[in-house]
C-alpha cells in the first residue's frame, strides 16, 4: 500500500511530494516487523518452555489448544489496529483529494466499510496462505502457535501505539521463525523463508510501478 501511494505520487507530481518523516516510520516498521518480530518470537517461546518444562506433553497440548483461541483473537485485533488503519487512511485520502471531504476526518461509514470488508477477506482467505504459515515455514504445535501469535500481536500493538505502519504478515512470519529457531535452527524451513523474503523485496517496486503506470494511463485516457 505504501509503495502504491508512492508510485502514484511520483506519477502525479514527482519525488518532491514524498514526506520523508512518514517514510522514516515506514522504515522503522520494516525493522520492527522483521527483527523485533523474530526476537519477540524467540523470547516468547523461551518463556513458554521455562514455565511448562515439567508439564506432560498431552496436558500442554490441551492447555494451549484453549489459550490459542485467545492469542488468535489478540492477533486478529492487532491486525485491525494497524493494517485496518492504513486502509481507512488511504480511503479518506481519496475522499479528501476528490473534494468529498473538506478535512482529513475519517467518517464512521468508512470505518465500518473497511472493517467489514477486512473481516470478510479474513473469513474467505485462501487455505494455501494458512498452510504456508502453519506448516511450510515449520510445523507448529499448539504452544508454538500461541507463542508466535502473542509475540507478533504484541509487536504490532507496540508499532500501532507509536503510529508506525508495518506488515502483519511480515511480523507473524518472523515470529514463527523465531519461535521455531529456539528449538533448533533446522526446525525452520529456510528455503520457504527465503521465498517469503524475495516476495517482500519485490512487493515494493512492483506495487510502485503498477500504481505509476495506472496513473499515467488514466492521465492519457482522461
Amino acid at each position: 500500500m505504501v509503495a502504491g501511494l508512492t508510485g502514484a505520487g511520483f506519477a502525479s507530481a514527482g519525488p518532491q511530494v514524498l514526506v520523508w518523516e512518514g517514510w522514516g516510520k515506514v522504515l522503522l516498521g520494516l525493522l520492527l516487523s522483521s527483527v523485533l518480530g523474530f526476537l519477540a518470537g524467540g523470547l516468547a517461546m523461551t518463556l513458554v518452555y521455562s514455565l511448562f518444562r515439567r508439564t506432560q506433553p498431552a496436558r500442554i497440548r490441551g492447555t494451549f489448544r484453549v489459550l490459542q483461541i485467545f492469542s488468535s483473537a489478540f492477533m486478529a485485533f492487532s491486525h485491525g489496529s494497524n493494517d485496518g488503519q492504513k486502509f481507512m487512511g488511504t480511503f479518506t485520502l481519496a475522499l479528501v483529494l476528490s473534494g468529498s471531504l473538506s478535512s482529513f476526518m475519517i467518517p464512521r461509514w468508512v470505518i465500518i466499510l473497511c472493517g467489514s470488508v477486512m473481516a470478510l477477506g479474513t473469513m474467505t482467505g485462501g487455505w494455501r496462505i494458512m498452510k504456508t504459515m502453519g506448516m511450510k515455514i515449520s510445523r507448529l504445535q499448539t504452544h508454538q502457535g500461541f507463542a508466535a501469535e502473542m509475540a507478533a500481536a504484541s509487536t504490532i500493538e507496540l508499532a500501532t501505539r507509536m503510529g508506525v505502519p508495518l506488515s502483519t504478515t511480515h511480523t507473524i512470519s518472523t515470529a514463527i521463525m523465531g519461535v521455531c529457531a529456539v528449538r533448533r535452527s533446522s526446525a525452520v524451513h529456510w528455503n520457504v523463508a527465503a521465498q517469503l523474503l524475495n516476495a517482500w523485496i519485490l512487493t515494493f517496486p512492483a506495487c510502485g510501478l503498477i500504481s505509476w503506470c495506472v496513473v499515467k494511463l488514466f492521465r492519457f485516457l482522461f
